[in-house]
């Protein structure tokens, strides 16, 4: 060997040893060290963090933040901090105000009539059969949605629908006392065909409303009204079972397209244990929901007036036959098995 090239060579030998060190040392540190955020998602919901939807929404932002290493970040708003509907969430994630939202899926109807199916009445007396009717609707509900270019990530089911009051209901010769704020158009309908005069207001609408003493009546589960304290206003709790309705999760198409594929599947493993985890939360919540009620003077009617009830089965007939021509054949479908089970 020359002599003059056994240094260089020596040198050399020492750092082709040396980087495969350096290649542990680096991945060592990239698995231990926190990621850098380098998404944030902008996500709201109306609803209070402690109720159901606010509830669904801090989990999901945990278990993307812990599946993507910090990669993604939810950030949430709550309680309608953003002054943004239900119904107007899907416009404001396209417009780019935010990435996404969960929004109660009766005020998305205007959508596309599917996305109504979850607050038809009495269709759904049990959780079970909420659950199963929601795997049937979840291809009809994701289509809707990416044919306005956004993307489903996981459903929330609710407590039972029932009707809040100032004052106790005894029958159907309530009903035309009552000024209720409804959910949806469906609702509104079928309520004032019950002969309430009832109108569909967003939330912040309707407890502006019910402070103007404007409204003595809100139809929503006792979760809703937990959540926002409604037996300051409304002391009366009549279990009708109306529905169990859903609200749906959702984030801009493109959004969810920037991320890597093995991102995005994180992104929809997280989604996942989100919606698993809020089933698990509805198993006890109806009866955490009425223990709280109760603890602030809440005047719980269970069963409700049968003379009630059956007004409002029989105004439902004609709401639920004038959804079905709207929305499709598929759609119409589960309503029948609904009704079989």
């Amino acid at each position: 060997m020359i002599p003059g090239l056994l240094l260089p060579m020596l040198f050399l030998a020492k750092r082709i040893r040396t980087i495969p060190a350096l290649t542990v040392w680096a991945a060592l540190v990239l698995s231990v060290a926190p990621a850098t955020a380098q998404v944030t998602w902008r996500m709201t919901t109306e609803y209070p963090q402690n109720n159901i939807s606010g509830i669904g929404l801090t989990t999901f932002a945990s278990r993307v933040s812990e599946r993507t290493h910090g990669f993604v970040i939810v950030a949430n708003a709550f309680d309608n901090e953003l002054k943004i509907s239900s119904s107007e969430m899907p416009r404001a994630a396209l417009d780019g105000r935010i990435a996404g939202g969960d929004a109660f899926a009766g005020a998305l109807s205007g959508i596309d009539p599917v996305l109504g199916l979850s607050t038809l009445p009495f269709l759904v007396q049990s959780v079970d059969v909420a659950r199963a009717g929601n795997v049937r609707a979840r291809p009809l509900y994701e289509r809707a949605l990416q044919a306005r270019g956004l993307k489903l990530l996981y459903l929330t089911i609710w407590p039972a629908t029932g009707l809040w009051s100032d004052h106790a209901l005894e029958g159907a010769d309530d009903l035309p006392k009552l000024n209720l704020r409804a959910y949806d158009t469906n609702s509104s309908e079928v309520m004032r065909a019950a002969g309430a005069n009832a109108q569909f207001l967003p939330m912040d609408a309707a407890l502006a409303g019910l402070r103007e003493h404007r409204l003595n009546a809100f139809l929503t589960s006792g979760d809703g009204g937990a959540g926002r304290k409604l037996w300051d206003f409304l002391p009366y709790f009549t279990a009708i079972n109306y529905a169990m309705p859903v609200s749906i999760a959702f984030i801009r198409s493109d959004a969810f397209a920037e991320l890597s594929e093995p991102m995005q599947r994180e992104v929809l493993a997280a989604a996942a244990e989100t919606e698993q985890s809020q089933y698990a939360l509805l198993a006890h919540r109806n009866s955490e929901n009425y223990t709280r009620m109760r603890d602030n003077g809440v005047r719980i009617a269970e069963p409700a007036p049968a003379s009630l009830v059956a007004a409002l089965r029989k105004a439902a007939t004609n709401a639920i036959a004038a959804w079905e021509t709207q929305a499709g054949a598929e759609a119409t479908a589960i309503v029948e098995w609904a009704r079989q089970q």
